[in-house]
This record gives C-alpha cells, sequence and structure tokens, in this order.
C-alpha cells in the first residue's frame, strides 16, 4: 500500500514540475541533429542550397560515380604462378615425421611458451625423449581429423 501512494505521488509531482531534464536532452538531440545536417555545399563552384536541392546534387553525384564505365581492370592472365609438381602436392598431406617435428622444436626459442602453462620449448628439448610420443600423437591426430583434440589452443599448433 505504502509504496502504491509512493508511486502515484511521484507521478503528482512529475506532472506538476515536468522532466527538469527534457529541455536538457532536448537541446542535444537538436544540436546532434543540426551537426549532422548538410545545409549547403559547392558543386562545381556553385552553390547548392535546400533540402531537395542538396539531396538531388548528392544523389546525381553518387549516380555518376557508380555507374558502369568502360574501365580497364587489371587481368591475371599475364600473371605467371608457380605451381607444385605431383611430388611437391603429395609432400603437403603426408604425415609428419619425427625429424621435422623435432627440427620445429629445436628452432624455436628456449624461453618460449605456446601456451598459458608455462611450459617453454626449452622444457620440451630437455625432456623430448620422453614427450616425443605425446607430441607426436598430437600431431597425427590432427593430420588424420583436421581438428585440434578438445580443450587444445591452435596456438599451440601455430608455434610447433
Amino acid at each position: 500500500m505504502n509504496s502504491s501512494i509512493c508511486w502515484q505521488q511521484s507521478r503528482l509531482q512529475w506532472l506538476r514540475e515536468r522532466d527538469a531534464n527534457s529541455k536538457f536532452f532536448h537541446g542535444i538531440m537538436s544540436s546532434r541533429k543540426r551537426k549532422n545536417a548538410i545545409p549547403f555545399f559547392l558543386v562545381n563552384g556553385v552553390l547548392v542550397e535546400g533540402v531537395d536541392n542538396v539531396c538531388s546534387a548528392v544523389f546525381s553525384h553518387f549516380s555518376s560515380h557508380f555507374c558502369a564505365r568502360s574501365v580497364v581492370h587489371p587481368s591475371m592472365e599475364s600473371v605467371c604462378f608457380r605451381t607444385l609438381s605431383h611430388r611437391e602436392g603429395a609432400g603437403l598431406i603426408k604425415p609428419f615425421s619425427v625429424d621435422e617435428v623435432k627440427a620445429m622444436v629445436w628452432d624455436c626459442d628456449n624461453f618460449k611458451c605456446p601456451g598459458p602453462d608455462s611450459i617453454s620449448f626449452g622444457f620440451i628439448k630437455d625432456f623430448w625423449d620422453i614427450l616425443k610420443d605425446d607430441v607426436l600423437r598430437f600431431l597425427h591426430e590432427f593430420h588424420r581429423n583436421g581438428r585440434l583434440s578438445k580443450g587444445i589452443r591452435w596456438e599451440v599448433v601455430i608455434l610447433l
């Protein structure tokens, strides 16, 4: 009952005094509207004024700007791309070898961490004999499925 009376009194007060901020917000919106308006501009040295004239000038500018012209676009016909041989293409889909993975790990700085777990490449190098099978199993599973195991972040594979 008390909250209902308070609500009714607040409505009465609002009706008597009106919203004190409405003049402020109206002023802000009016200034924003004035700032966003384009009252006039020059077209080929001629001043264009008025809403209809400005609209037609803008429309004619963009319609002429985006109309189809006989423009010569660059072509790719003269560009010669190097293509892979069948042997090189087959090398892209072959499984990772132990030597390739080891070379990639050894190319990384010892203090780099591939993930948030703070295991550096120095740690991986020191314990390579123990971790080698797990790393290769992970990479072979990725090669076979084309997906990372759940819980593995993709940054790890990029850094390896």
